[in-house]
């Protein structure tokens, strides 16, 4: 039998051999570096490091490295989820909230005129790109645009104050005449002489009745002032986001991560597309309205038959109530002026008022925004209980995004899960 050497006793072992029954209570001196471990190739994969890890950047210790350390100190252990600390928090959490409903309850104007604008500028925004499709530059296009919307108004104001001017004037000029007609009706004064009217029109006629008088006269000039002002506003922000849509557009997108972003520029796209054809086909009814009122005002004779069809083609902006609205108004002025000029009125909206709403109004809305009539007629009461008529003039809009984002991402949703 040949030899295979000496054999190596327990004290001659080498360091990184196994150790022998006895020597269990043995430490190595040096731990066998460990195997590479095998990615799903086969390949060995990387070396997890196990020694100490340094606590010193690439720098000298300036750089934060991998245990939390930085030249500002290794951070503390956390605080303890004490109840204290837990209702502290809360507290805090809770006034933050309230205090941010405070904010937004005090703009609450304010937002209502940046919703305004944004609404009007995403329904004239389709001017502005037919104008750059013609070859207008933009500043150009939207200078046109504003320009034709503040020429609007300023007709629709001069067509109504001189008719309410003159008006007024005529009532304060008759108005001796009226109280000498009342004063010789024997029926006026029987009710002045058994409910002692005089004295009590002079009792209330005091220093606090005029104080409070001076007070609604200041009031109305401050509700004046104040709509003229909220009118201004509404108008330069509409400018403001008219030459800056592309970029406020853009700049709302890229709020969206990028893998979803190009769907969501798809949907939105499409939004934009929607309200601002409503807007065109909302105008467009609107200009119908007020053009077929003011013939039909200069076949009967009506007085102001521009201001009647100002008035009209406004009120048929106001989703559901508002063609009636203008109808009412119209009317009245007709029996005021005669009683079968008011009758011919009447009969008059009846009619237009369903061709209306069975042939022009299906035909524009239709190729515009197809929206559920019982969805939309749910969203204008809800939008003139929110927000008025404002809440009216959007409701259909909403309504209609709404609607798109349901079909194309709720829906399928759930149909996938």
């Amino acid at each position: 039998m040949a030899d295979d050497g000496p054999t190596a006793s327990s004290g001659d072992r080498e360091p990184g051999n196994a150790p022998g029954p006895g020597d269990t209570h043995r430490k190595p001196e040096h731990a066998a570096a460990p195997e590479p471990a095998l990615d799903a190739t086969g390949e060995p994969g990387p070396t997890v490091a196990t020694g100490p890890t340094d606590v010193t950047g690439p720098t000298g210790g300036d750089e934060p490295v991998a245990n939390g350390s930085s030249r500002f100190g290794t951070p503390g252990r956390p605080l303890k989820r004490s109840s204290f600390l837990v209702g502290f928090t809360g507290a805090a959490g809770v006034l933050l909230a309230y205090t941010l409903y405070l904010g937004l309850r005090n703009a609450t104007g304010i937002l209502v005129l940046v919703v305004i604008a944004l609404f009007l500028a995403v329904g004239l925004h389709p001017a502005v790109v037919r104008l750059r499709s013609w070859g207008v530059p933009h500043g150009a296009a939207v200078a046109v645009v504003a320009l034709t919307v503040v020429l609007l108004l300023c007709g629709g104001v001069f067509a109504l104050v001189p008719p309410i001017v003159t008006q007024t004037g005529q009532f304060i000029d008759q108005l001796p005449n009226y109280l000498e007609a009342l004063r010789r009706n024997e029926a006026v004064n029987d009710l002045v002489e058994r409910y002692d009217l005089m004295k009590r029109v002079q009792s209330a006629a005091n220093a606090d009745t005029i104080g409070q008088a001076l007070g609604g006269v200041l009031g109305g000039a401050q509700l004046v002032f104040g709509t003229v002002f909220r009118g201004l506003t509404v108008l330069v922000l509409t400018i403001y986001f008219l030459a800056y849509f592309n970029r406020l557009r853009e700049l709302g997108y890229s709020l969206v991560p990028r893998s979803r972003r190009e769907r969501v520029r798809l949907i939105g796209d499409e939004i934009l597309t929607k309200v601002g054809a409503y807007m065109v086909g909302a105008l467009s009814i609107a200009v119908l309205a007020g053009i077929s009122t003011y013939v039909f005002a200069l076949i009967v004779g009506l007085p102001y038959p521009f201001a009647l069809a100002v008035v009209v083609a406004v009120t048929d902006l106001i989703p559901q109530i508002g063609a009636t609205l203008g109808a009412v108004i119209v009317s009245l002025v007709g029996f005021a002026t005669d009683l079968p000029v008011g009758i011919a009125c009447a009969v008059f909206f009846l009619i237009y008022q369903q061709v209306e709403n069975y042939l022009i109004y299906p035909k524009i809305m239709r190729r515009s925004v197809s929206v559920n009539e019982v969805a939309a007629l749910v969203a204008a009461l809800l939008g003139v209980s929110l927000l008025g008529v404002v809440g009216a003039l959007i409701a259909i809009p909403a309504v209609a995004a709404f609607q798109l984002i349901l079909r194309e991402v709720l829906l399928p949703r759930q149909e996938s899960r």
